[in-house]
Order: C-alpha cells, then sequence, then structure tokens
C-alpha cells in the first residue's frame, strides 16, 4: 500500500458502515430523544432543550482535545484507528445507557441522569468516534479522486444505516418498547464501529508523502487551524446543517403525531426523507470531477429551499408532504456527504498554505458543526413547543402548539436553507488544489 494506491471496495464499503453505525445514535439524538424524554420520561420540554444547549459547552472543548490527541497518537494502528475501535463498544454502552432514564425516579433524579448520560455519550464517546472516523479518511489515501469516492461511500453508508434505523426506530419501539429498542441499536452501531476500526488500514509516514513523522505539539499546530478560514466554514456549515436537519426530525416526530395523528407516518417521511438523498450521493464523485464538491453542495443547498417550501405549503396533504420531503431529501444527501468530502482539501489548503498537516483538529470542525447543529436544532424544538404550551398528555394540542410546529417543520428549515447557500458559496477551498496539491508546496509559517 502507498500514498496514491487506491482503498480496495470492500475496505471503502466497510469505512462507509462504520460511519453509518455511528449514524445510528446521529437518528436517535435528532429525532426520537426528544420524543423520549417528554413523552416517555415525562419529562418538561424546557429543561431538556436547555440541557441539549448546556452540553454543547463541553461539545467545543473536546473536540479540539480529541483533534490533538488523533494528532499525536502514533501506534502501529496508526493515529485514527485506535480510538475508532475503542468507540465501538463505547457506543453500544452509551446508546444503552440513554434511553434508559429510571421512571421511578424524581423531576430531579430523571434531569441528572439525562445529564450524566447524555454528556457521557454526546461529549465523550461521539467525540471519540466522530473524530477518529473522519481523521481516518485522509489517513487511508491520498489519491484526491480516492479521497472522494471514500467519501461517497461513507455518505451513503451513513444513509443507508440511517435510513433503516430511523425507518424501524418507530416499529421497534411500538412492538417491544425502548428498553430493547436500546439495546438492539447499541450492539448494532458499536458492531458496525468496531468493524470499521479493526479492518480498514493508515497509510504509514514512510509512504504518505510529505507526511511528518515528527508530530508538530498542539502548540504550534492550534494557530494554523485557526487561521484557516476554511476550517471555520467547514464548522458553520457542519452547525447550520445539522441545526436545520435536527430541528426539522425532531419536529417531524410531533407533526406526525400532533399534527396529523398518524405516528406511523413517521417511517414514511424518515423513508421520503433520506432514500432519495441516497440516490444523489453517487452523481458528487461526477459532479466533484467535472465541476467541484462547492458546486454539488451549492446544488444541495437550492434543493433543500425548494423541498422546505414545498412542505410548507402542503398543509395536511400527505402525498405533497411527501414530495416536498423528497426534494429536501435530495439537498440535504449533498450537504451531509460533500462537507466531510472537503476535510482533506482542507486539510491539504492547512499543509499548503501554513506548513502544518493536522488532520486531527480539522476532522474536529465536522464533527463540532455537527454536534453543535444537532444539539441546538434539537434544543430549538423543545424551547419552541415549551413556548407555545405542549402538552405531552393531552390527545389533541392547542392551535397555537399545531401552527408551531407546522412552521417548525416546514419554514424553519427554508431559512437555514438560505443562510447554508451563503456559507457554500463563500467555501471555495479547491480553486487552490492545483496549488496545494503541487509536489513543491510553499508554506506560509503559522505565528
Amino acid at each position: 500500500m502507498n500514498a496514491n494506491k487506491k482503498v480496495p471496495l470492500w475496505r471503502k464499503t466497510i469505512y462507509g458502515l462504520g460511519t453509518g453505525g455511528g449514524n445510528i445514535f446521529s437518528q436517535i439524538g435528532a429525532a426520537f430523544l426528544l420524543s423520549y424524554y417528554t413523552d416517555t420520561a415525562m419529562m418538561a420540554a424546557a429543561a431538556i432543550g436547555t440541557m441539549f444547549v448546556v452540553c454543547r459547552v463541553f461539545d467545543g472543548v473536546s473536540d479540539l482535545v480529541m483533534g490533538a490527541i488523533v494528532d499525536k497518537t502514533n501506534t502501529r494502528w496508526g493515529k485514527a484507528r485506535p480510538w475508532l475501535i475503542l468507540s465501538g463498544p463505547l457506543t453500544a454502552i452509551g446508546i444503552i445507557l440513554l434511553m434508559h432514564v429510571p421512571m421511578g425516579a424524581s423531576d430531579g433524579g430523571k434531569l441528572i441522569y439525562a445529564y450524566l448520560t447524555y454528556i457521557f455519550m454526546n461529549v465523550i464517546v461521539y467525540t471519540i468516534f466522530g473524530i477518529s472516523n473522519t481523521a481516518l479518511l485522509p489517513l487511508m489515501t491520498r489519491n484526491a479522486k480516492d479521497s472522494t469516492m471514500l467519501a461517497t461511500f461513507s455518505a451513503v453508508g451513513n444513509n443507508v444505516i440511517g435510513l433503516a434505523a430511523g425507518s424501524a426506530i418507530t416499529p421497534l419501539v411500538l412492538a417491544l418498547d425502548w428498553h430493547w429498542t436500546s439495546i438492539i441499536l447499541g450492539c448494532v452501531a458499536g458492531a458496525l464501529i468496531l468493524i470499521s476500526g479493526l479492518v480498514n488500514k493508515e497509510i504509514s509516514p514512510e509512504e504518505g508523502e510529505g507526511m511528518e513523522e515528527a508530530k508538530p505539539s498542539l502548540k504550534e499546530q492550534f494557530p494554523s487551524v485557526m487561521k484557516n478560514r476554511y476550517f471555520w466554514l467547514l464548522l458553520l456549515i457542519g452547525v447550520s446543517s445539522l441545526l436545520m436537519n435536527a430541528n426539522a426530525i425532531a419536529a417531524q416526530t410531533y407533526y406526525c403525531n400532533a399534527v396529523l395523528g398518524k405516528p406511523l407516518f413517521m417511517s414514511v417521511l424518515m423513508t421520503a426523507g433520506q432514500a432519495p438523498g441516497i440516490v444523489i450521493l453517487f452523481l458528487m464523485p461526477v459532479i466533484s470531477n467535472k465541476w467541484s464538491k462547492q458546486a454539488f453542495l451549492t446544488l444541495g443547498a437550492v434543493l433543500l429551499i425548494i423541498g422546505f417550501a414545498i412542505t410548507g405549503l402542503a398543509g395536511t396533504n400527505q402525498p405533497m408532504i411527501v414530495f416536498g420531503t423528497v426534494i429536501r431529501s435530495l439537498g440535504a444527501g449533498p450537504l451531509l456527504s460533500a462537507v466531510f468530502a472537503l476535510v482533506p482539501d482542507v486539510v491539504e489548503y492547512g499543509n499548503w498554505k501554513y506548513g502544518m498537516r493536522s488532520e486531527g483538529l480539522i476532522s474536529s470542525a465536522q464533527s463540532i458543526g455537527s454536534k453543535i447543529g444537532m444539539g441546538l436544532g434539537s434544543a430549538m424544538c423543545a424551547w419552541i413547543l415549551a413556548a407555545v404550551g405542549y402538552d405531552s398528555t393531552a390527545e389533541v394540542q392547542s392551535a397555537a402548539a399545531v401552527a408551531a410546529i407546522k412552521f417548525d417543520y416546514t419554514y424553519m428549515g427554508a431559512i437555514f436553507g438560505v443562510i447554508i447557500l451563503i456559507l457554500v458559496l463563500l467555501t471555495n477551498v479547491e480553486k487552490f488544489a492545483p496549488q496545494y496539491r503541487g509536489a513543491q508546496p510553499q508554506p506560509e509559517k503559522a505565528q
């Protein structure tokens, strides 16, 4: 294996399945966790919304620390793989603990348990997984086109497993309950991540042209990463995309229950919201090679705005709701995949511009962005429900609650789509590709 050798198809597939394993938690966290807390554990929506935001304070620190740890790791297994392997069993434990709030505890006891398990899963376990899995991509190949293909497989695996999990959760909970559902989902997620960590390989420092064996310190790396404007743009796109997605999916649960009165329609919308996005992912290598990953992201942002607008105009017309959700899915696919594919470009840009390779720290932009976005999206939905007097024990919600849920599920997403489009248009890192993929870069050293 050398720096420019392509990753075998079967390893790409397993890497994608490992990414999908992590998305099982994302599906739970974005679509079902708020509903579990409010409607099953009977906890106050406002308190849970606050918890989601408070935990984001720890996330930023833990992601940067973990990114630095990955960059400093030097084992026979590589830099990222040891941490990815560790995150497998921890993910299984975390998911199971998360969905086992002690029902006999007081309101304060339930909230303490929720804080402890959510911090463990989101701030610690998901940080280890997210940073190591993202950092592994630029460490598996230095071939630009193969890197894009690897990111495509990752995105497809992420969406396929996410679709399967998201569609299965509601029927599983209705047939079994959250106890057994969490055990099943936790074990599947942990196994997929563990297999990916055990099977995939990293390029050794000797094989990676330009990859230095000496590991710079965090003090040396940090200024370079902070000066890299594309690190910040990746972070902001990640925040905006996951905020939009998590808020829409969280609101979708209440939309099916309170607005349509059809809980099982959630499975239909989960399928419509993810399956088309998987199909469009196969266009990423074509569009990226012919134009750019930025062009693919721009297409996604435009489709996202159109899809949310159609859903908003649909009212309770179910076929039109599904149609709008399909268009939204076609837009979300690029946004939740091409950003991931841009990480190697931002790594190479930073190395060219500042003379510092920082796979771990730059990968933290994706992890920080996704977790902040996912937390804020769920919190936004929770606060909106609390503000309009949502009552989890009521058979029929108030007109204000129904109207708020409708707006949150539809036009709120279109607003975020406009913000995402602006950020995407600023993310033009690929225009520097001839320089940062050239044989003799002339780095501007970070001060």
